[in-house]
């Protein structure tokens, strides 16, 4: 388990790592760097929420994160980040609110006008709390 709310499967599942046959599997480091995104973003706003969460993308290794077109910069890829929905837009801008409101992150993304919201967090190096919108 990455933590109480999220399995390892459902971190690293990826029907893209499927078709193409990619090993999504994170190492070590990367663990760790997702169980702390767990602790100080995703478990405090699941616990608000008191409701299931699901998660549309944790840790992308990199073959998978360039098969999906993902930025070669991207936090997905050191797993300090997860893009997560409660079902609707409209929930998921409650999250992204109570998200900015409450945690120590180091981006919030509105991605597409809430279809999903971004939320990275770094164990090291300092956590900026930047809040983006990708329209």
């Amino acid at each position: 388990m990455i933590s109480k709310h999220i399995s390892v499967e459902e971190a690293t599942i990826s029907n893209t790592a499927l078709r193409l046959g990619i090993d999504n599997t994170p190492p070590s480091d990367v663990l760790e760097a997702m169980k702390a995104v767990s602790d100080h973003c995703f478990e405090p706003l699941r616990e608000w929420y008191n409701k299931p969460l699901k998660v549309n993308s944790f840790y992308r290794c990199p073959a998978l994160n360039k098969a999906v077109g993902g930025s070669a910069t991207s936090q997905h890829v050191k797993g300090e980040a997860i893009d997560i929905s409660a079902g609707s837009k409209e929930e998921n801008k409650k999250l992204y609110e109570w998200a900015k409101a409450n945690l120590i992150f180091d981006q919030l993304i509105n991605e597409y006008d809430f279809t999903w919201v971004h939320i990275s967090f770094k164990m090291k190096g300092g956590n900026r709390n930047q809040t983006l919108a990708i329209i």
